[in-house]
């Protein structure tokens, strides 16, 4: 299983949200590509970062801080957040990135999904971001009646990378994530399938692989509280 820091970028800051309110923003560091660094010593051997202000812009706004964490740290990394035509998956490739993950192209523009994940292969994942079940799209903004699985199943025969499914109401709130709901949507797909979104301890972490269906985990607000220890959650996940 892989473990994923998160490093969510508002107005060029690294911040946490509080289950995907803006305006519950809380400021962990000013220099993204420092604290990229700080994960990346501490052995992170991938990155997630999300650009919130695109996401609700449905255009990049964080550019500049994605850059500066590109060129400071090389281990694969994934962005999502703004990201709806062929011309920003292609920049955002050739930057450095390895994968981009669409989430509302993904509900809105699927035959868009379709074509940059055969042109990309293996760099193309979708985000399924829900609440009670139900996608939400526009930065967590709109909600839809599309739910997680029947989405999930329709991208099947796309050759997408990973699902990363979030639930809404865990992220940010420290109240452990939806292993079954997460487990569940792993076992109705052959895509691999990365939880995101309240994992609080390393517990959370070990109830995660203990499921044997987990590609990975994605862990934000419990690195920066101190909740969970980097290496120490590495080494969970290892071994």
């Amino acid at each position: 299983m892989i473990l994923y820091p998160a490093i969510d970028l508002k107005n060029g800051q690294a911040v946490r949200l509080l289950r995907g309110e803006m305006d519950a923003a809380t400021v962990f560091n000013d220099d993204p590509a420092s604290q990229a660094r700080t994960f990346v010593d501490g052995g992170a051997e991938w990155l997630h970062l999300v650009d919130l202000d695109g996401a609700f812009a449905g255009e990049p706004r964080n550019a500049r801080a994605v850059e500066s964490i590109l060129a400071a740290c090389p281990v694969p990394t994934q962005l999502g957040g703004g990201i709806r035509d062929r011309a920003t998956v292609e920049r955002w490739l050739s930057a450095g990135l390895r994968r981009v993950i669409l989430g509302t192209a993904a509900v809105e523009n699927p035959n868009f999904v379709r074509e940059v994940a055969r042109a990309y292969p293996g760099q193309v994942a979708v985000g399924l971001d829900a609440r009670g079940g139900k996608i939400a799209t526009r930065g967590w903004a709109l909600e839809t009646e599309a739910t997680v699985t029947d989405l999930a199943r329709a991208y099947e025969d796309a050759g997408i990378a990973a699902l990363i499914y979030t639930d809404i109401s865990r992220d940010g709130a420290m109240q452990g994530p939806n292993v079954e709901a997460t487990a569940d949507l792993a076992r109705s797909v052959s895509i691999p399938v990365i939880a995101s979104g309240g994992v609080s301890s390393l517990d959370d972490l070990a109830r995660l692989k203990a499921t044997g269906v987990i590609a990975g985990a994605i862990v934000g607000r419990a690195l920066y509280d101190g909740a969970v220890d980097l290496r120490t959650a590495l080494g969970l996940l290892r071994d």
